[in-house]
């Protein structure tokens, strides 16, 4: 899949586009497909190393889309639903693994861009 790594502590240009391995949803997570992430203070702090990361590592935190996968454990949602969340990193690829108790509903008609920023706002 396309995703958006950070390959080192720095700036944007530390930024690359590029494919990584799909990841897979384990117990008491699903696994999205992202419509939208949002760009928040925390994926440049993360970024530029002021907050600790591994690298390279996937970039972004929040985001919307739609469950694609359920991981064991998991009954509060289902495959098809459309969330958002806040908190988990590698929210700038196609697909993302999300813990189900992050997940927030989106209402029908939302636009999933609106619903990805929603969570921080």
């Amino acid at each position: 899949m396309k995703a958006v790594i950070a390959t080192a502590a720095g700036g944007p240009e530390v930024l690359e586009y590029t494919d990584v391995p799909e990841p897979v949803a384990g117990p008491g997570q699903v696994l999205v497909k992202v419509d939208a992430a949002g760009v928040n203070f925390i994926d440049t702090y993360r970024r530029s190393g002021i907050y600790k990361m591994n690298f390279p590592h996937v970039v972004g935190s929040e985001g919307s889309g739609h469950i694609v996968a359920l991981g064991q454990d998991v009954t509060d949602v289902a495959v098809g639903d459309t969330v958002a969340w806040a908190s988990a990193p590698g929210s700038y690829a196609e697909y993302v693994v999300v813990d189900d108790k992050e997940l927030l509903p989106v209402p029908e008609g939302m636009d999933m861009r609106v619903a990805g920023a929603l969570p921080l706002q």
